[in-house]
């Protein structure tokens, strides 16, 4: 019961943008501001990032059940703002007010499990938590088209408040959790603010880089340099206050170091490929863009089983070390089966590369948590669940841009060598309303250099994202395996704690 309500929130955060981007050809067309667009998806981005880890800090000091169900309130709070939105700067600010729930609720459902679960058992409830994610990317685009087209764009938002309802009522019936020690009641407001500012510059830096602004423009610039200055301001101040938002004490693990280098990494490549497979299907093979969860399918479920597999596994044998190594492999040979994808290429040979990419995230994603909680103490087990969220969300976040732009390069470039630099940058310039549809109304010598011309773009984001998954394997490779804790009322068992085993008598 307990799980079910984690999961309903969890459900929350991730089904949401899914649902909304379905639904937003039709909230721009009633609200106008095209403009502002990319807002929409940014500012509920942003909140999430930025208050992830001071959700977690708030959830060792308060206690994690009254944090996650204030998480849940703050969600349905934004959702049904969002829904009686009149312009698109209002709706703009509410999705904002959504994200800021959606930080709490990610990090406060894994927060939760490290103090229900201790880590021998904790692969038990891996794929029931893993599940939630290719429920979200299937059911999310299809359930926003459906409410989209039958009722309003409204209930796109609307949709959430009764699943919120039901996980209140869930996590405030059923959850007991047991008694930890708390930290100081004290919030660090300055160090909080610092890394709230220092997201929000390297978000929007990754953000416009490249489509907004040129990269070398100094907007760009001065974002990169304003998110240097103000994380390096953090990181001293969270070294001399007495009760820091992140704690630096935790990256003297090392263990938890490496899980963070390698949550970034992984989101890196993992959510910055992805991006890029519904382009590939839809304006190459021909796929509709209303099935376009579907098309994920194969991926979801390579990650799917592969997590519930290497979970029981986790569980029956202790031994962790070896998955985050095979995740990388396999990540890293599913990236480059991609890589070779050409406009030949039939959506069942794309599935099965796709197969093969999900299932070394499958071996990854959950485990790069579960080591992160493991080198902590429990009083440390919020602070250091939404770290390791936030190192993977803005490792996505700089992945989805960076490799944004590799892409949109690489796609001007081959229209302009095929159809002349007029036509080609024409045509690029217009690639986010590129759709299949307009696509085959253009000529057979147009069509046939804008499949080539994704082929292209597609094919080069692969390779750089396969870079990123092999530095992956080497980041897993220095880890070490240190017992599991088998029972909640263990030390933890981090570097300079070790187990000892019972002497035979």
């Amino acid at each position: 019961m307990v799980m079910s309500g984690l999961m309903i929130g969890m459900l929350l955060a991730m089904l949401d943008n899914m649902v909304v981007g379905t639904a937003m050809p039709t909230i721009v067309g009633e609200l106008g501001g095209l403009a502002h667009l990319s807002w929409v998806v940014t500012a509920y981005t942003l909140a999430t990032a930025a208050a992830t880890p001071i959700w977690g800090k708030l959830g060792d000091i308060y206690g994690r059940k009254g944090m996650f169900m204030a998480a849940i309130v703050l969600f349905l709070t934004g959702s049904a703002l969002a829904g009686m939105a009149h312009s698109m700067m209002q709706l703009i600010a509410f999705r904002g007010v959504q994200g800021l729930g959606a930080g709490g609720l990610m990090v406060g459902a894994m927060a939760i499990i490290g103090d229900l679960v201790p880590p021998r058992e904790r692969g038990r409830y891996q794929g029931l938590m893993a599940a939630v994610m290719p429920l979200a990317f299937i059911g999310g685009p299809l359930l926003g088209g459906l409410v989209t087209d039958h009722l309003s764009w409204r209930w796109a938002f609307y949709i959430n408040l009764p699943l919120g309802a039901l996980a209140l009522v869930v996590t405030a019936v059923t959850m007991h959790l047991p008694k930890r020690p708390r930290g100081t009641a004290r919030i660090d407001y300055v160090g909080a603010a610092l890394l709230t500012a220092g997201i929000v510059c390297l978000s929007l830096m990754t953000s416009w880089g490249g489509t907004e602004y040129a990269w070398a423009s100094a907007t760009i610039i001065g974002l990169g340099a304003g998110a240097a200055v103000l994380l390096v301001l953090f990181v001293l101040w969270e070294l001399r206050t007495e009760s820091p938002v992140l704690p630096m004490s935790l990256f003297r693990s090392r263990n938890f170091t490496l899980a963070s280098i390698l949550g970034f990494l992984v989101g890196f490549g993992m959510f910055g490929a992805v991006t890029f497979l519904p382009q590939f299907q839809q304006l190459v093979q021909g796929a509709s863009a209303t099935n376009s969860g579907l098309l994920l399918l194969p991926l979801m479920m390579g990650m799917l089983v592969t997590t519930m597999a290497v979970g029981q596994l986790v569980t029956r044998t202790g031994r962790y070390r070896v998955y985050p190594i095979v995740g990388g492999v396999l990540m890293t040979a599913g990236m480059v089966l991609l890589a070779q994808l050409t406009v030949d290429s039939t959506q069942f040979i794309t599935g099965a590369f796709m197969l093969v990419l999900g299932a070394g995230m499958g071996f990854l994603m959950q485990n790069t948590m579960l080591i992160a909680q493991n080198s902590v103490e429990m009083k440390d087990m919020g602070a250091a669940s939404g770290a390791a969220t936030l190192f993977r969300t803005i490792g996505g976040s700089l992945g989805v841009s960076i490799l944004g732009a590799v892409y949109s390069s690489h796609l001007t470039g081959a229209l302009t060598d095929r159809l002349g630099e007029r036509t080609g940058e024409s045509i690029s310039g217009g690639g986010g309303q590129l759709t299949p549809a307009l696509l085959k109304t253009m000529p057979a010598n147009v069509r046939d250099a804008v499949e080539h011309a994704v082929a292209s773009g597609v094919h080069n984001v692969f390779l750089w994202a396969s870079a990123f998954t092999f530095l992956a394997i080497v980041t897993a490779w220095f880890i070490r395996e240190t017992p599991l804790r088998g029972a909640p009322t263990d030390d933890p068992a981090t570097e300079d704690h070790k187990i000892a085993e019972p002497a035979a008598i």
